[in-house]
């Protein structure tokens, strides 16, 4: 079965789906995106998704092109286009086709783009050996809460912990841990869960919070606030999160073990509680 994407209103397969080349997206990186995790064909907290978009779209002063409503039913058309239980929507807008000009067309149609692609779980053993990091200076703008399209600070970002061998880099901006390069990021310290505040500096992770909730539902210490490079290179856990990594342990960070070097006791529980909110939630027949 093809990969089908929606494109301007059309379900096409991929290979068939095209934008001009003054496709603002393509010229500027004018545009914002989203992605949605979808499990058993359930849609994973999609007003949350939506609002984040909304969001997005306002901080760059674009008007969103369809209500939620439509929204919904599009990505629902999508999810049942495509042959996967366990799907990752990704929802792409540009300002549209227009003359090559800084200045914001009038009277110019957005473009959205939507594809599925199959969403894996994490396997158990990524769990219980857990992954590497690296880490580096934020040097990306100041509007980091906006979904942007235009993402080359973060690709290159990323791609330093690959070169390392590792799976994320954690950032640090003047010396305050903001987020990873493709995930938010939590600490743990004497049984208390660090997390960074929701501000301009770091995406609002619709994953982020789940872990919060989880965490006050279930009795766990939790601290939001702005944590020293210092104080999260001798925490007893580190983890990552996001819609298609779940909650991942960071056992190696800059090539030295994190506490243990295995994943801590904290991290089993939230992945726990995390499961079984898919469980109940998203795989419930209901």
């Amino acid at each position: 079965m093809p990969q089908i994407v929606h494109l301007n209103g059309k379900f096409l397969p991929i290979d068939q789906a095209c934008v001009p080349v003054l496709d603002r997206g393509f010229i500027f990186g004018d545009g914002v995106y989203e992605v949605i995790p979808v499990y058993s064909r359930h849609v994973f907290r999609l007003e949350e998704h939506l609002t984040r978009l909304q969001h997005s779209l306002d901080s760059i002063r674009l008007a969103n092109p369809h209500s939620n409503a439509e929204w919904a039913g599009l990505i629902a058309e999508l999810i049942a286009q495509n042959e996967e239980e366990d799907q990752s929507i990704y929802c792409h807008v540009t300002r549209g086709v227009a003359k090559r000009d800084h200045a914001f067309p009038r009277d110019t149609a957005a473009t959205v783009f939507m594809m599925s692609t199959p969403l894996p779980t994490p396997p158990r053993e990524l769990c219980e050996t857990g992954v590497a990091a690296v880490s580096a200076i934020d040097n990306r703008w100041d509007r980091c809460d906006i979904k942007a399209i235009a993402l080359l600070p973060n690709v290159l970002l990323r791609q330093l912990a690959i070169d390392h061998g590792a799976v994320e880099t954690i950032l640090f901006r003047d010396g305050i841990l903001t987020e990873g390069a493709a995930s938010n990021i939590f600490a743990v310290e004497n049984g208390a869960i660090l997390a960074p505040p929701k501000d301009n500096r770091m995406l609002p992770g619709i994953t982020y919070d789940l872990v919060l909730e989880l965490a006050a539902a279930n009795g766990i210490q939790l601290e939001v606030g702005k944590f020293t490079e210092s104080r999260i290179r001798a925490a007893d856990e580190l983890w990552l999160t996001s819609s298609t990594r779940e909650v991942l342990p960071i056992t190696r960070f800059d090539g030295h073990p994190v506490g243990s070097g295995k994943p801590g006791e904290l991290f089993w529980k939230m992945h726990g509680l995390y499961q079984d909110y898919k469980a109940r939630v998203m795989r419930s027949p209901a």
